[in-house]
């Protein structure tokens, strides 16, 4: 199961990158998580790693597997037969920030968790998306 979403943001890039680079902060912005904690320190980047308490959902640790500074990044977590994925690509485009949201469900389990969760999984992607748009655009 893969599902994405894309939002126009009418914010200055590198204030949506702050906020989506400050991964601990984002229990301020988005419902979608209570908290996060970073398990290392300094720069955020490949192999970073996050504790990350979802409503409703097991503890999961996140390590990020793809960076792009400014730009995106990519985090991944799994468990017994399945792996979650999550991409955040920020976009400028004519003053704006194109921001797509993926989320990739993959895995021998993936067909099974995708028909019990794939409606939670999409609100969830969508709702971290507007609640990005929100946020930044207030704080511009």
């Amino acid at each position: 199961m893969r599902h994405e979403t894309t939002t126009m943001i009418d914010a200055p890039a590198d204030l949506v990158w702050r906020t989506v680079r400050d991964v601990e902060k984002w229990p301020e912005w988005t419902p979608t998580t209570t908290s996060i904690r970073r398990l290392d320190e300094g720069e955020f980047t490949v192999g970073s790693t996050a504790d990350v308490r979802q409503p409703k959902q097991p503890p999961r640790t996140w390590t990020v597997t793809e960076l792009t500074p400014g730009r995106s990044f990519t985090w991944a977590t799994s468990s017994a037969g399945i792996r979650l994925s999550a991409d955040h690509i920020l976009t400028e485009r004519d003053g704006k920030v194109e921001a797509l949201l993926t989320f990739t469900l993959s895995g021998a389990l993936a067909p099974i968790a995708s028909l019990v969760a794939g409606r939670t999984i999409r609100r969830l992607v969508d709702t971290e998306a507007a609640s990005l748009k929100k946020w930044c655009e207030e704080h511009r």
